[in-house]
């Protein structure tokens, strides 16, 4: 996961990350699960329960450029898919892409699994 991203920003640029991540990721998720209650078992229940799965892993921030771009597929769709052209699942794609090419952050768990670790080896006792 680091040779996806060259570095996890913290500071400033990771809570801007992880409100991007924010954005992305509760829409879906507020919306797929609502669709959820009161669902059948066909088809868009599949695709609901996976853009829900994809909007939790984005919101956490794990396997965020697989979940992120699920999400930005699963999006387009939507938007194209109906008899009217729907301008928000749109808006929601194109963030998912940039969150992509972005990368998820320091606070998130990519960069706590995948991020630079410090190795420290201190003093190793001397053999005799």
């Amino acid at each position: 996961m680091q040779r996806l991203f060259s570095t996890f920003p913290n500071g400033w640029p990771g809570c801007g990350l992880l409100l991007l991540r924010l954005s992305c990721g509760a829409p879906p998720l507020l919306i797929g699960s609502a669709r959820l209650w009161g669902a059948q078992l066909d088809a868009a229940f599949g695709l609901d329960l996976l853009s829900c799965a994809a909007a939790l892993s984005i919101l956490v921030g794990f396997w965020t450029p697989l979940a992120a771009s699920s999400q930005a597929v699963l999006q387009g769709l939507l938007a194209f898919s109906g008899a009217t052209f729907e301008w928000a699942p749109l808006a929601l794609a194109i963030t998912d892409v940039s969150l992509v090419m972005l990368g998820p952050g320091s606070l998130s768990m990519d960069a706590r699994l995948y991020g630079r670790k410090r190795i420290d080896l201190g003093r190793s006792p001397r053999m005799p």
